[in-house]
């Protein structure tokens, strides 16, 4: 039997508990506002769609103008190539047969597929499986962000030149996921890297720079042909503490329920860890309820949310009201839910499936 959903047209107040809520208007403007930004500085624009999952604003980001999209996992993307788009990177090391014969099938499918490699293993196997059209392959560079990539630009080179020496495989750039406020650090490494391309004779049309917290110093990298960013669709309050927007920029919010009232300082909510997620980000709680400033959600278990009203400076809520809440980080949030109810002003506008929820391979 299919869970009910609030028809459209129907106030938020029908929405069953827990549940994230879109604001249209916002989620619009968020969207306007990057391309804005992205075409006045001449940068292409790539959305992470792991942000949302969900094709639909996809596609309004890719009518405002964002060129082709970008997947985190193999899976992620045959869904979005199910949906029609066809300009797709992944920006994920993808190793092991079973993914590698689903990758390139994709590649075939899809008109413009992109894929990186930090390691000569990586590349191996790319190449090894192989078929059909050449499959292109960008370096992936740690440039201050700590995670996956090539440390030096020699070492980015040596890797470029393998890939466009493996068969079935075509050196196509160069990505990088940089730290927080690492604009300087990205330019030099690009900059480096192109010259020592340059001076091997290998062309480098893609230098992929990303993330939400930097979007709006995305001009600060020259040398970068594009830029990717997922979370500024909807923002979190991760996004609002880098300073990267304000609480108006707030498109999604989970309602959830107030369902246990057990002292009068604690307020018991019914969106646990599998709706708010544990992330903490380096908070100390777990969202915040914009109704009730000073409440802190200080612990999840699997169904409840506990929140602390000791500092609640508004009316304090019954057994029974909703509330929104601004997540810690919205992306995990999106892989919890089946679908997503979008809204004008408190009404219901449209009910989303998140179709790529659970494609993490």
């Amino acid at each position: 039997m299919d869970f009910p959903w609030p028809a459209v047209g129907a106030p938020l107040s029908d929405v069953i508990t827990p549940m994230p809520v879109i604001d249209e208007d916002r989620l619009a403007a968020n969207i306007a506002r990057a391309q804005d930004y992205m075409d006045a500085h001449g940068l292409a624009f790539r959305p992470h769609i792991k942000t949302h999952k969900i094709p639909q604003v996809a596609q309004q980001q890719v009518a405002a103008g964002a060129g082709g999209i970008n997947c985190q996992k193999v899976t992620e993307a045959e869904v979005f190539a199910d949906a029609g788009f066809d300009d797709i990177l992944i920006t994920y090391n993808i190793l092991g047969p079973v993914r590698l014969a689903r990758l390139m099938v994709l590649n075939d499918r899809v008109k413009t597929l992109r894929v990186v490699a930090d390691s000569t293993v990586t590349v191996a196997g790319l190449s090894a499986a192989a078929q059909g059209k050449r499959l292109r392959v960008l370096v992936e560079c740690d440039t201050g962000g700590g995670r996956c990539g090539v440390q030096t630009a020699e070492a980015a080179t040596a890797l470029a030149q393998a890939i466009a020496a493996a068969p079935g495989l075509q050196f196509d750039g160069l990505m990088t996921y940089p730290a927080i406020g690492g604009a300087s650090a990205v330019e030099a490494f690009l900059r480096d890297t192109m010259a020592r391309l340059t001076t091997a004779g290998l062309d480098c049309p893609v230098r992929s720079n990303g993330g939400t917290p930097d979007l709006f110093a995305a001009h600060l990298v020259p040398s970068a042909t594009e830029h990717r960013a997922g979370t500024y669709v909807y923002n979190d309050r991760a996004m609002m503490r880098a300073g990267s927007c304000g609480t108006d920029d707030m498109a999604m919010h989970i309602l959830a329920t107030v369902v246990s009232r057990p002292t009068a300082l604690r307020a018991v909510l019914d969106a646990g860890s599998k709706a708010l997620t544990s992330d903490l980000l380096g908070f100390a709680d777990y969202g915040i309820i914009p109704a009730l400033p000073g409440a802190r959600i200080v612990s999840l278990s699997e169904e409840h949310a506990v929140v602390d009203l000791t500092d609640c400076t508004a009316l304090l809520p019954q057994v029974g009201t909703q509330l929104r809440i601004v997540p810690n980080h919205t992306c995990v949030v999106s892989n919890l839910f089946d679908r997503m109810v979008f809204h004008r002003d408190g009404i219901v506008t449209r009910v989303l499936p998140v179709a790529a929820r659970g494609a993490v391979w």
